[in-house]
């Protein structure tokens, strides 16, 4: 295969794995709490005789935006935001644990408490029921209290369990929550701390993302030009070589 054809390919390809991500992230610009995915790319020189001055392009490690997102008040009781850094937890099906700054927040047909995806929230010691027909206060520590109109006193039924890692430790599943490669320890007190009654937005950016989807575009229709003109050279080199052996 003809080096400028291999380089010309390799950007190509990388320019639409561009595009695909910054599709995904205008996709979710009206998900609560979604953080902006990053692509990056490097260039890497190619090797071999007449090549030192053409490079390929390979995918680098993805990464994700971690600045947070504009917060609105909702006065929904099951709306809740991070004043700052820190992050949600979530079980699913297999046990394991997801991270997630979406403090969009539902009840099922059981009671049980859920976070992004449909995925239970959990508190220090599990999930979380709500009782019927009742109310939950949360508190800014994640002291989760409801009233149930048949109790005299509020009770008490867990404590939203919050983690603050380092972002850099987490990796994006398929789903867009996060992980870890082990169990987040719970935050200390006072060292995450959630609103009632406000939500976070995504904190993609719209216009960025459609000026970098503009020219992610031209991007790959470059790469495609020079492949097709290397195609055309390679068709004008053999014609010229057939006329000479004639």
């Amino acid at each position: 295969m003809d080096r400028l054809v291999f380089a010309a390919m390799t950007g190509a390809r990388s320019a639409i794995g561009q595009m695909a991500v910054t599709a995904n992230n205008l996709a979710n610009a009206a998900t609560p709490g979604f953080r902006e995915q990053i692509a990056a790319f490097r260039a890497v020189p190619m090797g071999g005789d007449g090549a030192n001055t053409r490079a390929f392009t390979i995918d680098t490690t993805p990464g994700s935006n971690f600045q947070p997102g504009s917060v609105e008040s909702t006065g929904n009781a099951f709306d809740l935001t991070i004043a700052d850094r820190g992050f949600f937890v979530l079980r699913r099906p297999d046990g394991r644990e997801a991270y997630s700054r979406s403090g969009k927040l539902s009840v099922d047909a059981q009671g049980q408490l859920l976070g992004a995806g449909g995925l239970p929230i959990l508190s220090d010691s599990g999930p979380l029921s709500i009782p019927q027909n009742s109310r939950p206060q949360i508190a800014d520590d994640g002291t989760v209290t409801v009233f149930d109109g048949v109790s005299p006193q509020p009770q008490v039924i867990g404590r939203l369990k919050l983690v603050n890692p380092d972002p850099k430790s987490l990796f994006r599943a398929l789903d867009g929550l996060f992980e870890s490669q082990g169990v987040l320890s719970a935050a200390g007190p006072g060292e995450v701390l959630v609103k009632q009654g406000f939500l976070e937005g995504s904190n993609v950016s719209v216009a960025a993302a459609m000026v970098a989807l503009v020219s992610q575009q031209r991007l790959f229709d470059l790469n495609v030009k020079m492949i097709q003109n290397a195609d055309t050279n390679a068709r004008s080199a053999n014609g010229i070589l057939s006329l000479s052996r004639g």
